[in-house]
């Protein structure tokens, strides 16, 4: 952890880890403390649960079925079908508690915070203590058989996690708007919660990630991304190992490396550069608005950038969330706020993913003022992309507005 950014852990009501990521200088020097109970009335996630007629039964956690087609897996979380839907401002469930209400159902429960990290309320992955427990003892492999007694439909335990991190206490801010301190802070979250998912037995991969906007379909509007830890790899992430190694077997070098020579030699896509940094509209992008930001250096994941990577980091990535916010206008010339989603890709843990880097992909779904691109039959049905633009569009376009 920085020496600028101090870490507070403590459980909310129901058991869930809550952190809190410090700049403020009189938390970061321990003369403050944030508030580490939780005084809502939360039965324990994993306490029994009692039927209709008195059968009391154990919580199980969401399952993954593997699609014997395309070798994915899918985790079915049914109990997220209701969960909370662009709640009013005065029920905002990211929000700092209210000064002096004795409760509320928000999840942060200091009435103010820097950046907090919490595991989700709805998860998509999660392992039930006796999960974990097994999981741990067979050295990581999660217990796989068959749906129905037949072995073509294989079931597992979704045995990952779900994390969500606030990057500010304030409704009206945005991730773009915040300071370099503050976006620094945030990076240092990314890495730390990268670095002790990582170690959590079972876990293939973590995903650090923000939807932004409501076109992107988000369903709060508090600023704040997500973290998934995987207990599988990603079908992108398969994809991306495979040309990576079969780009190896072909010319002895590694992927990533000759994307970025590539594009350096080119130059005609490239948004900016820095001493650590290259951030470049690929040369096949497939959305209307892409960009990607990829370190010089071989690194696997957040957590391992330096101090001096991260420095840089931080300003290369609100520079381009601030440019996103110029790339459309409306008719009177007025700015468009981007949404968008931010992927940062990880490598999986492992040997098996030493071909991978640490990149970030950087899209959004609107293609013009008012009008999004929608994955209709060629891309949902075939996985075939057609873009409506080119690279050097979007990149000749980043540029106007950088």
């Amino acid at each position: 952890m920085s020496a600028q950014v101090r870490k507070t852990a403590t459980k909310l009501a129901d058991g869930r880890d809550l952190f809190y990521f410090d700049d403020s200088p009189e938390y970061v020097s321990g003369q403050r403390t944030r508030r580490l109970d939780d005084p809502r009335p939360l039965p324990d996630r994993f306490a029994p649960i009692e039927g209709e007629d008195g059968t009391v039964h154990p919580v199980t956690g969401p399952q993954m079925r593997k699609d014997p087609l395309t070798g994915d897996w899918i985790p079915m979380a049914t109990h997220r079908m209701n969960r909370t839907f662009l709640p009013p401002a005065d029920a905002n469930p990211l929000a700092p508690a209210r000064p002096g209400a004795e409760y509320s159902d928000g999840e942060i429960p200091d009435t103010d915070y820097d950046v907090v990290v919490f595991e989700n309320r709805f998860p998509s992955l999660m392992a039930t203590p006796e999960q974990a427990q097994e999981i741990a003892a067979a050295d990581g492999v999660i217990p796989v058989n068959g749906l129905d007694g037949d072995d073509l439909y294989r079931r597992a335990p979704a045995a990952g996690r779900c994390e969500v991190i606030c990057f500010t206490p304030n409704l009206e801010d945005s991730l773009a708007t915040v300071s370099h301190e503050r976006m620094r802070t945030v990076i240092e979250a990314w890495a730390d919660r990268t670095r002790e998912l990582s170690a959590m037995p079972g876990i293939k991969q973590v995903f650090c990630f923000e939807n932004h906007g409501k076109e992107i379909g988000v369903t709060l509007s508090h600023p704040h991304g997500q973290i998934y830890a995987y207990p599988y790899l990603t079908p992108r992430t398969r994809q991306m190992l495979t040309q990576a190694q079969a780009h190896r077997e072909a010319t002895g070098r590694n992927l990533f490396d000759d994307i970025v020579d590539t594009e350096l030699r080119s130059a005609r896509r490239i948004l900016d550069q820095s001493e650590h940094w290259v951030l470049f509209t690929s040369g096949a992008a497939r959305w209307p608005v892409e960009a990607h930001l990829v370190p010089r250096r071989h690194v696997r994941d957040i957590a391992h950038l330096t101090e001096e990577e991260r420095e840089e980091l931080a300003d290369l990535y609100l520079h381009l969330l601030q440019a996103g916010n110029r790339f459309f206008v409306n008719p009177d010339g007025s700015a468009i706020e981007l949404p968008y989603i931010a992927a940062w890709h990880q490598a999986p843990i492992g040997p098996e993913g030493d071909e991978l880097r640490l990149h970030l992909e950087f899209f959004s779904f609107l293609r013009a003022p008012g009008k999004l691109k929608y994955l209709a039959g060629s891309e949902s049905g075939m996985g075939a992309w057609i873009s409506d633009t080119s690279p050097e569009k979007i990149a000749d376009r980043f540029k106007e507005v950088w």
